[in-house]
């Protein structure tokens, strides 16, 4: 069902490979950058080994314009030039993105990083996945294999931004999904703004959640990950940020402002790593204008219990269940019946490999989220539900349903084979090629995680210390622990009313389906 041959000539992006042809595709010697340079960049002689370099080879028909690079002072900006198309990613804004990135890892003279999205919409609304549909259509070239070797460029670029030796600051203002997500929730600093809409939406086009879900959707609080994963949510403006997705709130009109300020920063050669993220940290909140109060936290209160209370099952039935169940709650059944009809319009392939990733993923470390990522994506190209979805939603017009195959999550539980099925996305071939990194680096949690608010795990550990009798005395540790911080006591209130008692023997952690928010 799947060929094993796709990984074999997974590093030829470029190459319209016949499909007779058996041979490995050996790089050409390194062609220029041909991205705008706004103003010139190092020598050459500063850039990456060869070796690492052949990974992201220029192809002939890449746009010389679809990213520029600029240099201010110590600051070095990337910008996705695509604003037609919301900036959606494409290998040939890989193959620039990348080798630069690995250049200026090596420079002294690159102190900060800034990737954004040109235009007022996108910052990158996804990866060009009309343009792997039309290689997995074309009958005269292996486009599974073909598609195969976009992601391994997009996952090693992916995995490169999540193991960057320097300070990574991703302006998310816009549409912030799929391929975008990949070139941001990675980096210690994500700044959302009032424009930013995040999502993972993949299952609406038969694909699963890519790019590094694995790793960072799982960890997130409670079953909020699965939900979004397997709904295709959004997160929209000042939400991002109360969820955790960015790392801080900005008003749009203030980037420019931020980036000029960035440029002026200056490192001494021995700080290290985490004093120059520090630094950084401190200019960003240098500009932070207050959150948008009329904006209340979607995910919160009845609506976050219902979530964990229905996402948290390890079969697609068993949450149809509880969301049917739902549905009978005064307060939440109107969440769980539209929840229902979205699961409904989802790829049921889809939906089933996702939950499973979920399930798994939080296991995995960044390095192996990303190699069996690469392996699941390679088997979605040859199963029809990709190639139908995005048809159906992206390239048609007037859209119209994919017809999924199975055509509905009932069709799909009532196959005798269905977790063979699923199961077959996620089998390993020991003895194939490799999908590899440009390094081995990898880490099972993220290492800089106290730049956002705090999260529910943080608050957690600091109620099981015993240490606090209330609410008030949790509250105020983290507010003076994250130096007044915005969005600290809306957060951490947040959670605490849902999540703590009061009483006589002081504060304790509820877990299950108590209610907490009264005293005894």
């Amino acid at each position: 069902m799947f060929p094993q041959a796709i990984l074999a000539r997974a590093a030829a992006p470029c190459r319209a490979a016949a499909r007779p042809s058996s041979s490995i595709f050996r790089a050409a010697a390194a062609m220029p950058l041909r991205a705008k340079l706004l103003p010139q960049q190092q020598p050459q002689s500063r850039m990456m080994s060869s070796s690492s370099f052949a990974h992201f080879t220029p192809c002939p028909n890449d746009d010389p314009e679809d990213v520029l690079f600029q240099s201010l002072y110590g600051l070095r900006t990337i910008e996705l030039n695509r604003p037609s198309k919301l900036n959606a990613l494409n290998g040939s804004m890989i193959r620039k993105i990348a080798p630069r990135l690995l250049e200026w890892s090596k420079s002294d003279m690159a102190n900060v990083i800034v990737i954004k999205g040109a235009g007022r919409k996108g910052f990158c609304a996804g990866g060009d996945v009309q343009q792997l549909v039309e290689w997995n259509r074309d009958p005269t070239i292996d486009g599974p294999a073909k598609s195969a070797a976009y992601f391994a460029q997009e996952y090693k670029l992916n995995h490169l931004i999540a193991t960057y030796n320097k300070p990574y600051i991703a302006f998310m203002d816009g549409f912030t999904m799929g391929g975008g997500v990949g070139l941001s929730i990675h980096a210690p600093f994500r700044i959302a703004t009032e424009n930013t809409v995040f999502s993972m939406p993949e299952t609406t086009i038969g694909f699963f959640p890519d790019v590094g879900a694995s790793f960072f959707l799982p960890r997130m609080a409670g079953e909020v990950g699965t939900w979004l994963a397997l709904t295709s949510g959004q997160l929209k403006g000042v939400n991002a940020f109360y969820a955790g997705v960015a790392t801080h709130y900005l008003h749009s009109s203030s980037l420019n402002a931020l980036e000029s300020r960035l440029a002026e920063l200056r490192f001494k050669d021995y700080d290290q790593m985490s004093r120059r993220l520090e630094v950084v940290n401190d200019t960003i909140e240098e500009f932070v204008t207050g959150l948008p109060w009329e904006e209340p936290m979607a995910v919160a209160g009845e609506v976050r219990r219902a979530i964990d209370r229905c996402f948290g099952f390890d079969t697609v039935d068993e949450i149809m269940q509880a969301l049917k169940e739902e549905e009978k709650n005064e307060v939440t059944g109107e969440w769980a019946t539209k929840t229902l009809n979205t699961l409904h319009l989802r790829s049921p392939t889809s939906v089933h490999v996702t939950l499973k990733q979920m399930r798994i993923g939080k296991t995995w470390s960044i390095a192996e989220a990303f190699k069996r990522e690469h392996s699941i994506a390679t088997k979605f190209m040859s199963y029809p539900d990709f190639n139908e979805g995005v048809t159906a939603k992206l390239v048609e017009k007037p859209r119209r349903v994919p017809m999924w195959q199975p055509a509905s999550l009932e069709r799909f539980a009532e196959k005798k084979d269905w977790k063979e099925l699923v199961g077959s996305f996620f089998l390993v071939d020991d003895k194939g090629p490799k999908f590899k990194l440009l390094s081995e680096e990898t880490y099972d949690k993220y290492p800089f995680k106290n730049f956002g608010v705090p999260t529910e795990e943080e608050v957690e550990q600091k109620v099981a210390e015993g240490k606090v009798k209330s609410r008030a005395e949790v509250l105020e540790h983290f507010v003076r622990e994250r130096r007044q911080k915005q969005g600290v006591e809306v957060v951490v209130s947040e959670i605490l009313l849902r999540k703590t008692k009061e009483g006589k023997k002081g504060l304790t952690w509820v877990y299950g389906e108590e209610a907490p928010g009264h005293q005894e």
